[in-house]
């Protein structure tokens, strides 16, 4: 069947701290296939919200990502975030090629490392917080600067250029119109970085990440320079800004829930499965990402997407739907069920995951076993709130102790 209406406009840009965004809810519920347009980008899209379709969308060939190269496609951004040569927009199997070899850098022994460096971070930041008393601004202490470090650790860049690098994806992310000119500057600068950057680390291989992913072989494969420059500038993109947000959002979520706060500060041991359901239930972006285009006419929930259409999905409303979660706006830490899309599925999950909990973990954990005292220092509908970029997110975060 076709769509009874025309496209909905969709700003989404719902930002009432961490409330769930109303329109996506609607159409959640009322049309699970729908659609939309955007703010940026010509034309129409599909936006797909029930968790089989999701997955059927980010798991199905029929569906491509590659096959958006090229094309104005409807977005949340003025400029794509996204850079042609990205594993983000690539299908299998060349896509299958990089993240075998892209994961080498995330293996075990790798990222036993990283959980050391990451602990030895979180220490310092909080013996800092702790030295300048309460209260303060765990959002500053704490989820600002920990993953942006721990980050430039892992790609081993220097700190004297850790902020202009921050300054840059930050400009990248900002949904406004008159920040585009800014937008396509930054997005040229980061990649003139990291393309003379990768060069140094491919001549003269260290022990960070950027070395492991330059020197990584699979077969007689390897990264060429432009895989390698865009690869290392979507690790610290997505691996800077997207944590320092839920460390921020996890903190108030529990700051703001007296009794999973205490469960956790009781039973320290389920942590990891707390994360998974923090993970699911918090709505941490705004809309959708990237999306893919039908290579073929294709049926889901009842209605026919034609071939060249281009398909958006979201993870929010996966992760609420209450065909697979039981009282799926409700945040039961002790939750057994099926796994949170918030770091995507299929051939595109997010490659920096392990990387992402980890840090989580390792924060939250930290923070909740030295300050047992832990509250927000001011009123819940005080906070502050981004109200500009995809993500959303405490633009302060008070506390005392």
């Amino acid at each position: 069947m076709e769509p009874a209406t025309g496209a909905r406009l969709c700003p989404f840009d719902y930002a009432e701290a961490l409330e769930f965004d109303p329109v996506l809810r609607h159409l959640m519920n009322e049309e699970p296939v729908s659609r939309i347009r955007l703010p940026h980008g010509e034309g129409e899209a599909w936006l797909v919200t029930g968790y089989d379709d999701v997955r059927t969308v980010t798991t199905d060939r029929r569906f491509s990502r590659h096959a958006i190269i090229g094309r104005d496609f409807p977005r949340m951004t003025p400029e794509p975030i996204v850079q042609d040569e990205a594993i983000n927009v690539m299908d299998p199997p060349a896509s299958s090629r990089l993240r075998s070899l892209i994961s080498k850098g995330f293996a075990p022994r790798h990222m036993e490392r990283m959980r050391v460096r990451t602990q030895h971070v979180v220490d310092g930041l909080l013996d800092r917080m702790e030295e300048q008393g309460a209260p303060a601004d765990l959002f500053a202490h704490l989820a600002a600067p920990l993953p942006l470090t721990t980050i430039c650790e892992v790609l081993d860049i220097p700190e004297a250029e850790q902020a202009q690098l921050r300054t840059y994806a930050r400009t990248m992310m900002d949904t406004t119109v008159e920040n585009k000119p800014n937008a396509i500057q930054a997005k040229a600068d980061l990649r003139a970085y990291f393309a003379e950057l990768t060069a140094e680390r491919r001549a003269n291989p260290g022990d960070d990440l950027i070395s492991a992913l330059a020197t990584a072989r699979d077969g007689d494969e390897i990264l060429d320079d432009q895989e390698l420059t865009v690869m290392a500038m979507v690790l610290l993109i997505t691996g800077q800004d997207t944590t320092t947000y839920e460390i921020g959002n996890i903190a108030y979520t529990l700051l703001t829930r007296p009794d999973e706060l205490a469960m956790l500060r009781e039973r320290p041991d389920m942590l990891p499965q707390a994360m998974d359901e923090l993970l699911r239930f918090i709505p941490f972006r705004k809309g959708v990402g990237i999306p893919r285009v039908a290579l073929e006419d294709v049926e889901l929930s009842g209605v026919r997407i034609k071939e060249g259409d281009i398909v958006h999905v979201s993870y929010l409303t996966a992760n609420r739907d209450p065909r697979k979660f039981e009282d799926p706006d409700v945040l039961d830490l002790e939750r057994q069920g099926p796994s949170n899309m918030t770091f995507g599925w299929g051939g595109h999950h997010c490659l920096g995951a392990p990387l992402a909990a980890t840090e989580l973990e390792v924060a939250i954990g930290t923070l909740l076993k030295r300050f047992p005292a832990l509250k927000l220092a001011a009123p819940a509908e005080e906070i502050r709130w981004n109200r500009t970029s995809i993500w959303r997110y405490p633009l302060e975060l008070p506390v005392t102790w």
